[in-house]
């Protein structure tokens, strides 16, 4: 009964038995126990099984919470929502609609939300962004890659704001979208690549526009490649996959 090949052999059914039968034992206890009843209540004791129902919503709450913690816990480990979903018997979609912003992204203001990983080999990317769910697919599927520190911010002012900073790490890579509030992306990628200190942080368009003035645009303002989203998750989750692939793996980066 090897422990880490614990989800492989046992089946959801026996999974589901076991658990009924020690929830069932337990919430038993606990409801004689609120009533001070004997050991072996009468089938038709009204108080015992309304004291029962009781324990047992009490019950589901705790296990909520539980869930809860123990899906950050997941996530914190390195686990991705297709992995936590799995788990619980539902899709990767399934997870994220029920537990939201496991990766710490927020709608509160447009400022860099610096992510979960603490590899030993992390690479540094910048993420421009101002779609929240998009903004979690791409960290989800960067996460899926490997040691990656992602910080996200909602605009090109925020994203100059943190690369100007003082001590901020260079990022390895830029991820741009185009359509955003104060400075959009065509407008960064041209001071981007207008600065001497960051022309050379490699810069990948990733947006919905497939206009052929936005590509032509971007490439003209020295964008390093220009990727238009995919509307299949999973394609979209292999795009941004294949961005990380090329230019944190294969790509050799200027040294500075």
């Amino acid at each position: 009964m090897p422990g880490k090949d614990f989800v492989s052999w046992i089946t959801p059914q026996e999974t589901a038995s076991l658990t009924d039968a020690a929830v069932g034992d337990l919430a038993q206890r606990l409801a004689r126990r609120l009533l001070g009843a004997p050991s072996h209540p009468a089938p038709d004791d009204q108080a015992q099984a309304l004291a029962l129902l009781r324990v047992l919503d009490h019950l589901k709450q705790a296990a909520e919470r539980l869930q809860q913690e123990t899906a950050v816990a997941a996530a914190r480990a390195g686990a991705g929502y297709p992995q936590i979903g799995a788990a619980c018997g539902m899709t990767r979609q399934g997870a994220r609609r029920r537990w939201p912003g496991l990766f710490h992204h927020s709608t509160e203001k447009p400022t860099e939300h610096p992510t979960m990983t603490t590899p030993a080999r992390p690479f540094d990317v910048l993420l421009v962004e101002d779609d929240i769910a998009d903004a979690m697919l791409i960290e989800e599927a960067l996460s899926e890659r490997g040691a990656r520190n992602l910080v996200q911010v909602t605009d090109g002012v925020a994203a100059l704001e943190h690369l100007r900073a003082p001590d901020t790490p260079r990022p390895d890579l830029i991820v741009l979208d185009l359509n955003m509030p104060r400075m959009n992306g065509r407008d960064l990628l041209k001071v981007l690549k207008n600065d001497d200190d960051l022309q050379t942080i490699p810069v990948v368009v990733l947006t919905t526009s497939t206009a052929p003035d936005d590509v032509t645009g971007a490439y003209s303002s020295h964008a390093n490649a220009y990727v238009t989203k995919p509307v299949n998750l999973e394609e979209f989750e292999q795009a941004v996959q294949s961005i990380d692939s090329f230019y944190l793996d294969t790509a050799t980066r200027p040294r500075l």
